[in-house]
């Protein structure tokens, strides 16, 4: 990458990562207190209650988390965002479908319904409302039906079938993969990357399939590696996708939600356990150990059934939402030293707008990365699974390579 290109992409980081400012100073705005005179306070004192206005944690969990909307910025006191279908089913009002937009923010009761926001919570103090088990009893982002006093009514059932953000961006993922895969499969129908060599689009991401295929399929599952290509290149595509487009703000961070990393880990412990053979479960069951220690060999070898998939789901999570939290949490500062002392604020904004770059273009190696782990782990797995059913030099090779990396 020339040097031109390498400022363009700097240039186009620091534009998105701008973007996050607008939440943030939002949060962070309050009314000044006024002076004994009448004026607005000024000081440290002031600025310290404006610092204490501004919850980063509430911030960062809203853009990480789920909700009814593609929200991307706050400009002059308009909310920038794209509505998404509601969809609620109650026993009493039966079935309702609207537009999120209806609920203004949470401010407006829409047909006996209404989304709690954080504002809503702390005005009417039910954040401090919980259970016997200290668990909240209400939670920001959620649909209830709305009482006759204008509050929630947790007595009456409610289920929520809307099509969220997490939702709606995984159905554009989807779609993304299949216009792409069917793209490039027509191309290779009409001989382009056959007989002659791979242009635009697809000749980007050829190399990406044969890299997958020659590093992760045949290291791992030797002769058998064809039978399981297309479900790990759709492992990899799909997870990728999503990553890159998770970077994009305002949109969700599909990968940082454990719902969805959940999911992935219960298709790849199951595709595991239905590639295993007998000499699998035979070594579950009698591991090749002295008598003594044979029956802690087998309960670690039952836990590691289930450990497995456990570790693709918490690595994939942790790494993606971690990514999320450290660029928020460097966009915040800027407001909360900025909330304490206005110089403070402008000499360290530098310096936190270049190191949420630096994580931003990081984030951009570790989407392409993660997606390689999640892929490159399952089929390790699943090779783990046929053990003893090939004697293949190449693929017992691959295998310990793949178990160190």
């Amino acid at each position: 990458m020339d040097l031109g290109r390498f400022k363009s992409l700097l240039v186009a980081a620091f534009s998105l990562s701008s973007l996050f400012f607008s939440n943030c100073s939002l949060a962070q705005q309050a009314p000044q207190n006024p002076g004994p005179s009448g004026t607005p306070g000024k000081g440290v004192g002031n600025g310290q209650k404006m610092a204490k206005k501004l919850d980063p944690a509430k911030i960062i969990m809203e853009h990480v988390s789920d909700g009814h909307e593609f929200h991307f910025a706050v400009v002059g006191g308009h909310h920038l965002n794209i509505p998404l279908p509601v969809i609620l089913y109650s026993p009493h009002r039966g079935w309702s479908v609207f537009m999120s937009s209806v609920f203004e923010h949470g401010e407006k009761i829409y047909k006996g319904y209404l989304l709690l926001e954080d504002k809503f919570l702390e005005e009417h103090h039910l954040e401090d409302v919980k259970d016997n088990k200290g668990k909240p009893l209400f939670t920001a982002g959620k649909i209830y039906v709305a009482g006759a006093n204008g509050m929630p009514d947790r007595e009456s059932k409610v289920y929520d079938f809307s099509l969220t953000r997490n939702a709606v961006q995984m159905l554009i993922s989807v779609i993304l993969l299949i216009w792409i895969m069917i793209s490039i499969a027509k191309l290779y129908a009409k001989g382009k990357g056959t007989l002659t060599a791979p242009t635009g689009f697809q000749n980007a991401v050829e190399p990406v399939i044969t890299f997958i295929r020659d590093e992760v399929g045949k290291p791992n599952l030797g002769q058998k590696y064809e039978r399981y290509m297309p479900f790990l290149l759709t492992v990899f595509f799909f997870i990728l996708i999503n990553n890159l487009i998770g970077l994009i703000p305002g949109t969700a961070n599909v990968t940082g939600n454990i719902a969805f990393t959940g999911f992935l880990g219960v298709i790849a412990f199951i595709v595991i356990l239905i590639s295993t053979n007998r000499h699998f479960w035979s070594h579950i069951i009698n591991p090749p150990v002295p008598m003594g220690i044979k029956p802690i060999m087998v309960l670690v070898e039952v836990m590691g059934i289930f450990t497995k998939p456990f570790a693709l789901i918490i690595r994939l999570f942790a790494n993606m939402i971690s990514g999320h939290i450290i660029i928020l949490s460097f966009i915040c500062l800027i407001f909360i030293f900025g909330a304490m002392n206005t110089l403070l604020g402008w000499g360290t904004s530098p310096f936190f707008i270049l190191l949420a770059v630096f994580i931003y273009l990081i984030e951009i190696l570790v989407a392409f990365i993660q997606a390689y782990i999640f892929a490159n782990l399952t089929a390790v797995f699943i090779g783990m699974s046929m053990e003893g059913g090939h004697k293949e030099d190449h693929h017992e090779k691959g295998y310990d390579d793949a178990v160190m990396i």
